[in-house]
C-alpha cells in the first residue's frame, strides 16, 4: 500500500465482544497496520507479553506519564488505567503506515479529537444474552465483577451511533470481512491516494 497515507483507525467494543480477535485477523491483511499497544497499570493475565499486549507500569509510573503530557488519551475500567503513548502513534503515521486503536468510547473521542480523519468501527455483539453468555464463559471473575462488565457495556453500546461503522459479530469470519471491506474502502478515499503517483501512472498508461 505504498500508494496510501496513513490510516487512523479506532475500534470500540464491550468487554467480551471479541474485537481483539477482529482486529487481529485484520492487522494479518493490512501489513502497512500496527497495533496501537496501550499502557496499563492491571496485572498482566496469562499469555500476555510485555509491549506486544500492553505496556505493564505501575499506579506511579502511569500517573507520571500522564502528568508529562505522554498519553494521547487514557481512560479508566474497572479500577485499573489504560492509556495510549502519544510518541509511539506520531513514530508509526510519521513512518508512513497505518495504526489501529482498540479503546474505549471515552478513548475514541479522545483520539477523534486529536486526528479528527480517524475512522470510527464500533464492534457489537449479536445479542445482549450472547455478550452475557460470552463474559460469563470466561469465569475469570466474580458474579459482581461480571455485572459490572455488563453494566458498562450497555453504557457503551448506547454509544454506538457515535461512530464511522458498526460491525455485529454474530460470526467471526463475518465480522473481520466486515471490517476488512471497511479498510480498503477508507484506504480507497481520495484524501490518502497518493494522486501525484496516480497521474504518473494513469500519465504512462495514455501514453500507451
Amino acid at each position: 500500500m505504498s500508494s496510501t497515507r496513513g490510516l487512523v483507525l479506532v475500534i470500540s467494543g464491550p468487554s467480551g465482544v471479541g474485537k481483539g480477535t477482529i482486529a487481529e485477523a485484520a492487522l494479518q491483511r493490512f501489513p502497512n497496520l500496527r497495533r496501537s499497544i496501550s499502557a496499563t497499570t492491571r496485572a498482566p493475565r496469562a499469555g500476555e507479553v510485555e509491549g506486544e499486549h500492553y505496556i505493564f507500569k505501575s499506579r506511579d509510573e502511569f500517573r507520571a506519564m500522564q502528568e508529562r503530557g505522554e498519553l494521547l488519551e487514557r481512560t479508566t475500567y474497572l479500577a485499573a488505567s489504560y492509556g495510549t503513548p502519544r510518541a509511539q502513534v506520531e513514530q508509526t503515521l510519521a513512518a508512513g503506515c497505518g495504526i489501529v486503536f482498540e479503546v474505549d468510547v471515552a478513548g475514541a473521542r479522545s483520539i477523534k479529537n486529536a486526528y479528527p480523519e480517524a475512522v470510527t468501527v464500533f464492534v457489537a455483539p449479536p445479542s445482549w444474552q450472547a455478550l452475557a453468555d460470552r463474559l460469563g464463559a470466561r469465569q475469570s471473575e466474580n458474579e459482581a465483577g461480571l455485572r459490572r462488565r455488563l453494566e458498562v457495556a450497555r453504557r457503551e453500546i448506547d454509544c454506538a451511533g457515535e461512530y464511522d461503522y458498526i460491525v455485529i459479530n454474530d460470526r467471526v469470519d463475518n465480522a473481520v470481512e466486515l471490517l476488512c471491506a471497511i479498510i480498503k474502502a477508507e484506504y480507497a478515499r481520495p484524501s490518502r491516494v497518493d494522486l501525484g503517483h496516480l497521474r504518473e501512472r494513469t500519465g504512462t498508461w495514455a501514453d500507451q
